[in-house]
């Protein structure tokens, strides 16, 4: 167990490593240069955070008067820059700007807050008003966003491939999920338990975004970035918690590689193990979980995952198992033997992950 308050290093992206990989072998300039300056960009983010901590930044943040329950944003612009977090483009309350990137990234912070308050009683990431910065145009032509410890990040995309990655709220809910996974859990980001913490920030991400748009289980796409691929890709989205592993099928892409069950569980030491890739496996079971439930998803099975993710018994290197486990126990913790039991032990079944 551990509950060591986010202070280990961190650096979750959106675009898996293999992907940005496959992508760098491409003939076309225009998609192979992009490619490899994200990665560069993205290898020197990653060293940077192991060799600073974010012990203190946080708590300094959240002592400076914080209103308890209201979000505090700040969006910076980085001017297409690497220096963070850039010049401060809008701040808590002020009127929207002319910079659409802007106006998505604030609502999105806002959209994340508030399903956190709202629906789990949890004030902002850290659970006590830690502030919400968040900078957009980072670096030219950089095709990924990420939370690095302490803020969001979002590249505008090559135009290629990859478009403006605030287009897609649950992006932004699936990287600051990762902060709230930082502070509570704080899965190691390997194996099993890197695709748990993958697999979280989807759920998260999906809720937000059904959330946003007041979607049931039912109405809801249950898409992982809809909206960020390019016009000339073949594909809907990064990832599918319906339906792994057909996000996309594209010449320069490639097809997407996740499972949907144990059966076909991909073993690799790439990704950190795999992390973006096997989480297509927690990401179904929870969307069977909540589509057999039905309703908003975020009140139930929604609820199931959040309770485990904070409630203090989910290890760093929990593997699947353990986290089914534990979904069984707090259905029934909550919920008695009724239905939501019913319907969290039977997804982990049908996706081939033993409960007892």
């Amino acid at each position: 167990m551990t509950t060591n308050g986010g202070h280990e290093p961190v650096f979750c992206t959106i675009v898996p490593p293999h992907v940005l990989d496959r992508l760098s072998q491409a003939e076309d300039p225009l998609v192979h240069g992009p490619a490899r300056r994200t990665l560069r960009r993205d290898a020197y983010e990653r060293t940077q955070r192991r060799l600073t901590t974010v012990v203190g930044a946080p708590a300094a943040a959240t002592l400076a008067g914080a209103e308890p329950g209201k979000p505090r944003r700040t969006v910076y612009d980085a001017g297409h820059g690497t220096d963070l977090p850039g010049e401060k483009a809008r701040g808590e309350g002020e009127e929207p700007g002319q910079d659409a990137t802007v106006n998505r990234a604030y609502a999105g912070l806002g959209a994340t807050f508030d399903l956190f308050l709202k629906e789990f009683g949890r004030d902002s990431i850290d659970g006590h008003g830690l502030p919400l910065d968040a900078t957009v145009h980072y670096d030219r032509d950089y095709s990924n966003a990420f939370w690095n410890g302490e803020q969001m990040v979002f590249g505008d995309g090559d135009g290629e491939i990859f478009l403006d990655f605030t287009i897609a709220v649950d992006v932004i809910g699936h990287e600051l999920a990762h902060g709230v996974t930082q502070y509570t859990a704080n899965l190691d980001y390997f194996g099993q338990s890197g695709a748990l913490n993958e697999s979280v920030s989807d759920v998260f991400g999906a809720l937000i975004k059904q959330y946003t748009l007041g979607q049931t289980a039912e109405e809801a796409d249950w898409l992982i970035g809809a909206g960020l691929l390019a016009p000339r890709v073949t594909g809907t989205a990064l990832r599918s918690m319906k339906e792994p592993g057909t996000a996309y099928d594209d010449d320069v892409l490639g097809k997407d590689p996740q499972p949907a069950t144990m059966d076909d569980y991909v073993r690799t030491g790439r990704d950190n193990g795999g992390v973006h890739i096997n989480s297509g496996i927690p990401n179904h079971a929870f969307y069977l979980a909540a589509t057999t439930l039905g309703g908003h998803a975020w009140e139930r099975a929604g609820q199931i995952w959040y309770d485990v993710l904070t409630g203090g018994e989910l290890d760093q290197n929990a593997q699947f198992t353990d986290f089914a486990t534990l979904t069984v126990k707090a259905a029934r913790a909550r919920y008695g033997e009724g239905a939501e039991l019913v319907a969290v032990t039977k997804a982990w079944e049908r996706v081939g992950v033993r409960t007892p």
